[in-house]
């Protein structure tokens, strides 16, 4: 499923002979290697491109070239060439990064930097990145992604970018930092010494200083216009003659020049220059197989054009790949463009046939469209069983699409298709349902085939990945179920993508078996064609439902199995497999691994731009942090992410928040404030705890019961235990201890295969002196004692009975009376005004309570006086 790389990208041009050295610019070079950035704009002709690669030939440091065309403003395919120069280097770099950016649909490019940036600055040496022709480039998302590494960019590498115009990048605030090396014209300009020593030695012209003084005046030290004086001028006989000629500006002599230039050339070769001048860059079977001349072959033809110097610049060391020096290639096309009785044409179609021959689809697919023929450049969009949008090629088939009039694809409705496919790849979704209604009034027309009801599925295909964005399973299914019975049955690329979408609609909807079944079938659809991305995602699915199923270690294995599919480093797109392992952890009681996982799960997460996993991991590590004994950390953490969650509208994760105030709440012994959320939120399980707390067992009974007896009848395997476990507390505190062991008994039965831990723990001291009964009446000892043990570790020191903690120095009647009006909510003012003593001396009392009691704050240390039985 790999998008094939060109290598001639790749190679740093060779230097060719007669090349006049540059050392003042080289010394300049090497001096601006300290900074970020060296950044060589003029305009062309001035040899930008030709002076790095004399640089790096003798450069000491490693070097990574990439010479950018038009078709690199994708910004996929952009970074997609950036990760294979670097690779040059460093063979192994970015593989995960380049497994990604080959699946179906890559993240967008800035959620990849990160990890991109972090494997740079682990590079064993300090080398060059080279953009060359940055300029050829138009795409704003590639600017912001080259600004961003430019900020954060390790001090491992040194980016040199060649253009013919100042990019859009903070060039102001890195010159302000002296982290900016700058050569432009007047830097670039052959000097009066370096025009005698090219004119003179390099192009063999013996002029006098005269006359090179007069050239090197007209084109002001232009280098493109001296190399082609100097080529027109041989076999002239009066050369001060017709250095005199030359008048007005260089453009125009550059005109003139061509003219000169091409009029001195066999009919063959003025042939093959405009006909091969379509191509970004040639070697000789191309070039055979457009021109096809039985006379001459393209590899003899090109090797003495590189010998006549006709701007011809060779792109490996073995001389097989070439392209012409940018301006020279122009005018050539300009000069093709005027000639009637080419058909240019059907110099592209062939280009293009002999790019797909060699598995070139994306260049086929551009010689395809740019020779008009809309059959061929369909064909070449949809690939072989995995489309190019689906390849990080989104940019230039959606410039193709958009150059094409309505009624054009009217009539073939499966290209309105394939820009709906292609807008959904490049994250246009505001364009989407306008494109889909057009694409169904154009199918409309078309009689009934099996392409029709194929084309029909697809449309059903994209609305239902539209749903399943905002949460609407309903009309997922209704769209699924839809495309299902249109798609061709051989299109399982799609049929996976469909199959995906109607797995969360059924997760969606709490059907968690069928949610299972449906994630198993898009897995063996996505392996069956290819498709990465859906396999990941679909693996992810299958181990959330897992998780919730309790079944702990299938869920882990389901989610390493996705980090194999991405492979390192970890992408966004592993956002929620870090975090649901980290859950995994948690459950275990290995807390570490648990905060480390969930901290990167959030870190990934919030390189994606509109999804609330971030939010649910927050949540998440205030739950370790509230586990670690850290009450203040965790209130703080849960407040911070309430207010992301309420300013971006992430409705999904208030009951998580609620639930997890409310245990740090119950925690410290608030229950007013833990009891004041529980109203305010519809949370069975939540009402249930509360009710506990204050003493009102019946009443969590009969909501406990209720609860479990629901989530076993829906088969929700996770909530079934959460409601045991409290059940059995409740039935303890009431007095019925034999229903109390059996019912704890049984929850313990159900998960102690899967090694559940935090689950029991949580809930603190009253299932602490259950599960003693349990162990003292010989209940599943092994499972029991570990249980047990999970109390006494350091992490969960507070969940300890207050026999088990006593207090080192004990608090003084005044104190106790003190912390017995704080326990009821009295402030400080009212406690001063109740007890008739200066309001000084209460929060004296105050600090001296919570030293002793080894808190921080009045919540805290209720709920520890609570658990020392002092109040």
């Amino acid at each position: 499923m790999s998008t094939q790389v060109l290598n001639t990208k790749l190679y740093t041009p060779v230097s060719r002979p007669g090349t006049v050295p540059r050392q003042r610019l080289i010394r300049l070079l090497n001096a601006g290697l300290h900074g970020k950035l060296t950044l060589i704009s003029a305009p062309a002709g001035f040899g930008k491109t030709r002076l790095v690669a004399e640089w790096v030939a003798d450069s000491k440091r490693p070097v990574a070239w990439l010479s950018l065309d038009e078709s690199d403003s994708d910004p996929v395919r952009f970074l997609t060439y950036v990760v294979a120069a670097l690779q040059t280097v460093v063979p192994k770099i970015g593989a995960g990064i380049m497994n990604l950016l080959e699946s179906p649909q890559p993240p967008q490019i800035d959620s990849m930097l990160t990890p991109l940036l972090n494997e740079i600055a682990t590079m064993p040496q300090d080398f060059v990145l080279v953009l060359d022709d940055y300029h050829v480039l138009d795409s704003t998302e590639i600017d912001s992604a080259l600004a961003f590494i430019i900020d954060n960019q390790p001090p491992r590498i040194h980016l040199v970018i060649t253009t013919r115009e100042d990019p859009r990048l903070p060039l102001a605030r890195l010159r302000a930092r002296g982290q900016l090396n700058e050569l432009r014209v007047a830097n670039l300009r052959f000097t009066p010494d370096e025009a005698t020593e090219f004119l003179n030695n390099a192009m063999g012209l013996a002029l006098s200083p005269e006359d090179i003084d007069a050239l090197e005046q007209r084109t002001e030290g232009w280098i493109a216009g001296l190399q082609l004086a100097a080529i027109s001028m041989h076999g002239v006989g009066d050369k001060s003659g017709f250095i005199q000629t030359f008048t007005g500006n260089h453009h125009f002599i550059l005109d003139y020049l061509i003219e000169e230039v091409l009029s001195q050339q066999s009919r063959h070769i003025h042939d093959f220059l405009l006909k091969t001048s379509i191509l970004d860059r040639m070697c000789g079977s191309l070039c055979d197989a457009i021109l096809q001349d039985s006379k001459h072959t393209g590899a003899e033809v090109l090797e003495s054009i590189r010998q006549a110097n006709l701007f011809l610049i060779p792109l490996d060391n073995e001389r097989c790949w070439y392209r012409y020096h940018h301006l020279f290639g122009d005018l050539l096309r300009k000069r093709l463009g005027r000639s009637p009785d080419v058909d240019i044409n059907g110099l592209h179609i062939r280009a293009s046939e002999w790019y797909e021959t060699t598995g070139l689809e994306v260049e086929a697919f551009q010689h395809a469209s740019v020779a008009g023929d809309i059959r061929r450049a369909e064909r070449l969009v949809q690939g072989a069983g995995v489309p190019l949008y689906f390849r990080g090629v989104s940019r230039p088939v959606l410039t193709w699409l958009e150059s094409l009039p309505d009624d054009v694809l009217d009539e073939r409705p499966s290209l309105w298709l394939i820009y709906a496919w292609t807008l959904m790849a490049a994250h246009r979704n505001t364009q989407i349902e306008q494109t889909l209604i057009l694409a169904e009034k154009a199918i409309s027309q078309v009689a009934q085939t099996d392409q029709k009801r194929d084309l029909l599925g697809q449309i059903a295909a994209i609305r239902a990945m539209e749903a399943a964005i905002f949460y609407q399973s309903d009309s997922i299914i209704a769209q699924a179920h839809r495309a299902l019975a249109l798609l061709n049955p051989e299109n399982l690329y799609v049929r996976a993508v469909v199959t995906r979408s109607l797995a969360i609609a059924y997760q969606y909807q709490g059907k968690r078996s069928a949610s299972r079944e449906t994630y198993q079938k898009a897995i063996a659809m996505s392996e069956a064609s290819d498709n990465l991305l859906v396999n990941i995602l679909a693996t992810t699915g299958l181990g959330i439902i897992q998780l919730s199923d309790n079944q702990l270690y299938e869920a882990s294995e389901s989610f390493h199995r996705v980090f194999g599919l991405v492979g390192d480093p970890d992408q966004p797109v592993n956002c929620v497999a870090n975090l649901r392992l980290a859950q995994i952890y948690y459950e275990w009681n290995d807390l570490d691994s648990a905060q480390r996982y969930g901290e990167r799960g959030v870190h990934l997460a919030q390189q994606i731009e509109g999804i609330d996993s971030a939010a649910g991991g927050k949540i998440f590590l205030a739950r370790v942090r509230l586990a670690q004994g850290d009450f203040s950390g965790a209130l703080s953490a849960l407040d911070e992410v309430e207010h992301v969650i309420r300013q971006r509208d992430f409705l999904q994760q208030i009951p998580a928040l609620v639930e997890a105030k409310v245990d740090l709440f119950l925690r410290v012994g608030n229950v007013r404030e833990a009891e004041r959320l529980t109203t305010a939120h519809d949370l069975q399980l939540i009402k249930a705890r509360v009710s506990l707390a204050e003493g009102s067992y019946e009443a969590a009974l009969e909501l406990l019961v209720a609860y479990r007896e629901k989530m076993a009848e829906k088969a929700w395997y996770d909530e079934h235990l959460k409601a045991l476990v409290l059940e059995a507390v409740a039935r303890h505190q009431s007095g019925s201890m034999d229903e109390a062991l059996a019912t704890i008994g049984e929850a313990m039965d159900a998960v102690a295969s899967a090694g559940f831990v935090r689950t029991f723990v949580d809930i603190g001291p009253p299932i602490y002196n259950l599960l003693l009964e349990a162990s003292a009446r010989g209940m599943m000892p092994s499972y029991t004692r570990q249980l047990l043990a999970a109390f006494g570790s350091s992490s969960n020191a507070s969940y300890l009975p207050s026999s088990l903690q006593p207090l080192i120095e004990p608090l003084s009647e005044r104190e106790l009376e003190i912390l017995a009006l704080v326990a009821d909510g009295l402030s400080n003012r009212e406690i001063s005004e109740r007890l008739y003593i200066a309001l000084s001396t209460v929060k004296g009392h105050n600090r001296n309570i919570f030293d002793k009691l080894h808190v921080k704050r009045r919540t805290e240390a209720v709920a520890r006086a609570r658990e020392l039985g002092l109040i």
